[in-house]
């Protein structure tokens, strides 16, 4: 059979049932866009997530204190863990490597200024928080460089903080109570808004060994380094883990990278965008069904057809092959359909829903354009085969 012969024959199979070839066509092209929708919202939600993650900077270590890996059971007081200190941020910050380092302690007090008051977020840190974490000052200054270990009593407002406890008048210079004790405001920070949760606006900073006093703590709960983006951060690691090691005589700490986090964190996203495409797969095996069900319909009708071309010499697999066909242009054709619905649906949404992020790769473009052809194929193997094993002279004589 001719290639030309080939195509005609099956193009017109496809059209002769126009309105039977749409219906399953639209099976398809309902199943590829369902796809591509819930994956574009995947992909958006991912791309977000790792933005705002990420929006901090990518060469920070992070150290908190207690091992995440368990070595076995209790050994009494020689077992127990030494918080991680003041002393410890500040000998880290005397490393070569290291260009920044924060202690950080976080917790929930009632501030008061005036009349005003209202409970928020307090974040003990030190006067390189807003170099290490990419976070300016609106006004004012940012906690100076005291000694740790006694520093003044300085506070640096959040800008939602600042807009309802100071609403109508600059509040540099002014005093603030936190938990009873007083402070002077000297700065206020730029509007962040909320990351991965976090109302970084709904926030005050404090020096951190205030933050260790008012809420009763010995140690921090994170200590956060940051290195130049073309230094070694396996370097850095290895001289953090030796000198806590010797500080307080065994790894009672985990140290965590920006990549480490990220790479969990992708996994997670990577995860959940295949889950939500595997949703609308379903609609897919229905499509699939649905061109099943029509090919074998078209098999039926066309016996004694089939036993024509049989006897004027036409083989078993190019009988296989023109059955095939049919399916296979009737799932391309959904599959493109599909595609500029589910696109033009995932569009329709950005504009109606600005802060849902929607995103569609070319990739998973393609790949479910593929994925409708496999499955019009698939679909089409069970009714090709039983065409093309009809016995010649019974289909000659079919009605």
């Amino acid at each position: 059979m001719r290639l030309r012969d080939f195509l005609r024959l099956s193009g017109s199979a496809v059209g002769a049932n126009r309105m039977r070839s749409f219906l399953t066509s639209l099976g398809i092209a309902i199943g590829i866009a369902a796809v591509i929708l819930l994956t574009s919202i995947g992909e958006g939600v991912h791309n977000f997530v790792l933005a705002e993650f990420t929006q901090f900077g990518t060469n920070i270590v992070g150290i908190t204190p207690g091992r995440t890996t368990t070595h076995g059971g209790s050994v009494g007081m020689f077992g127990t863990d030494r918080p991680l200190t003041i002393d410890d941020a500040m000998v880290i910050g005397d490393l070569s490597l290291a260009e920044g380092v924060v202690p950080i302690v976080r917790g929930n007090a009632e501030v008061e200024a005036g009349r005003r008051q209202r409970r928020t977020s307090i974040y003990g840190v030190g006067g390189d928080f807003t170099r290490v974490f990419s976070i300016n000052v609106n006004s004012g200054k940012f906690l100076p460089d005291d000694d740790p270990i006694a520093p003044r009593a300085l506070v640096v407002l959040g800008s939602k903080v600042r807009k309802e406890l100071f609403p109508d008048s600059s509040p540099l210079g002014r005093r603030l109570r936190i938990g009873g004790s007083g402070y002077r405001i000297i700065g206020v920070m730029e509007s962040k808004g909320q990351i991965l949760g976090f109302d970084l606006d709904d926030t005050v900073y404090v020096p951190a060994e205030r933050a260790l006093e008012l809420f009763n703590r010995e140690g921090l709960m994170e200590i956060d380094v940051l290195y130049s983006r073309a230094g070694d951060v396996d370097r850095l690691v290895g001289a953090v883990k030796r000198l806590l090691i010797a500080r307080h005589g065994k790894e009672d700490f985990t140290i965590t990278t920006q990549e480490q986090m990220l790479d969990v964190l992708g996994s997670v996203l990577d995860m959940l965008t295949i889950a939500v495409g595997a949703i609308g797969s379903i609609s897919l095996l229905v499509g699939g069904i649905g061109i099943v069900a029509i090919m074998t319909i078209s098999v039926a009708e066309r016996t004694s057809e089939i036993g024509l071309l049989r006897a004027i010499g036409a083989r078993q697999r190019q009988i296989m092959a023109l059955f095939l066909g049919e399916a296979t242009v009737l799932s391309a054709a959904g599959g493109v359909a599909g595609l500029m619905l589910g696109y033009g649906l995932a569009r329709v949404l950005s504009i109606l829903v600005p802060a849902l992020p929607v995103h569609t790769p070319v990739s998973y473009v393609l790949l479910a354009e593929i994925l409708a052809i496999g499955i019009g194929l698939v679909a089409g193997l069970v009714p090709a085969y039983r065409a093309a094993n009809l016995d010649p002279v019974e289909a000659l004589h079919a009605e």
